[in-house]
């Protein structure tokens, strides 16, 4: 079993603090577009060395991995993400917001792009995503050769997953008037929930969140975007099940004060796939890639490697 803890401590902030991370702004201005059935779709690269594909959670974008942008060495990998459809900068369509439909986002990016074989890292919806490149790949439906791939926080386990009460009334027959009724003061209580104790995020950061998540309107299709739950359910057998086929080239980084997903999808994830890596964050919630950017960032490098 490759098991690791890490010691408890409050040096998590001044980590968060001091990472060097981009700005908003700046991360606009380097946005790259290209077409996805007809959809425009946001995306960035850099470096140089094996791609690496980074794939954001809900609600929020591809600048969920800028904390850790200017940490990962660019020496040893081209980092690639993408805003999916419904999210950032990205297209906001009426419909078909599926895990299956993001995946082939992420293949027709890496066509784009013109990459064969690479690796990912995954946090939250972008976990699904990531077990369904891996399903696809276990079943030879998959042209690219698939590596290594590190999840954060998501629900790999679908039983294990703790909905807080906005994905719940989202899911509801209320969804839309949920979606309606959003706003920054509410997803701001709601998203903090879900962060470590000492590592919520600060008024600019909601922010600059909420910025993304109502950009092009995306604020009022949030309960579409959460489909992704439904298709975690229909695909249980398949997602988990490739998990183990792969477990030798998995791994998991986890933030254990997360109410969602945190420490229990942990324990689940040592006991089912004995053999993967797993790097347990005790004071960390669902973000570790933005309240632990360094340490995410140096498990992550390591593990590739």
């Amino acid at each position: 079993m490759c098991y690791a803890k890490a010691e408890s401590k409050l040096a998590y902030v001044t980590e968060k603090e001091i990472s060097v991370g981009i700005s908003l702004l700046e991360w606009r201005d380097r946005a790259n577009f290209f077409d996805f059935e007809g959809n425009r779709i946001a995306y960035w690269t850099h470096g140089a060395g094996k791609p690496l594909l980074l794939i954001h959670g809900f609600p929020t974008a591809s600048w969920d991995w800028a904390p850790t942008w200017n940490l990962l060495d660019h020496r040893q990998h081209t980092l690639i993400a993408a805003d999916m459809l419904g999210f950032g900068l990205s297209d906001k369509p009426r419909d078909g917001y599926t895990i299956n439909r993001q995946t082939d986002l992420q293949l027709a990016l890496l066509d784009h792009l013109g990459i064969g074989a690479f690796d990912v890292l995954a946090h939250n919806y972008g976990v699904s995503v990531g077990q369904e490149l891996l399903a696809r790949q276990a079943e030879g439906a998959l042209t690219r050769k698939l590596g290594r791939v590190i999840f954060l926080n998501g629900g790999i386990f679908p039983r294990q997953h703790r909905a807080v009460m906005i994905q719940k009334l989202g899911l509801s027959p209320l969804g839309p008037l949920v979606s309606r009724l959003l706003n920054r003061d509410r997803f701001a209580r709601s998203f903090s929930q879900i962060f470590g104790p000492q590592t919520k995020p600060t008024a600019s950061e909601i922010d600059d969140f909420w910025e993304l998540i109502c950009e092009q309107d995306g604020n009022r299709i949030t309960h579409k975007l959460l489909h992704y739950i439904w298709d975690r359910r229909v695909h249980e057998e398949r997602w988990v099940g490739a998990l183990q086929e792969a477990q030798g080239r998995v791994g998991l980084i986890n933030g254990a004060a997360d109410p969602v997903s945190g420490e229990h999808v942990f324990n689940r994830w040592v006991e089912y796939l004995p053999e993967a890596k797993a790097y347990l964050l005790p004071d960390i919630g669902h973000y570790p890639q933005v309240e632990a950017p360094r340490i995410v960032a140096e498990i992550a490098l390591e593990w590739l490697a």
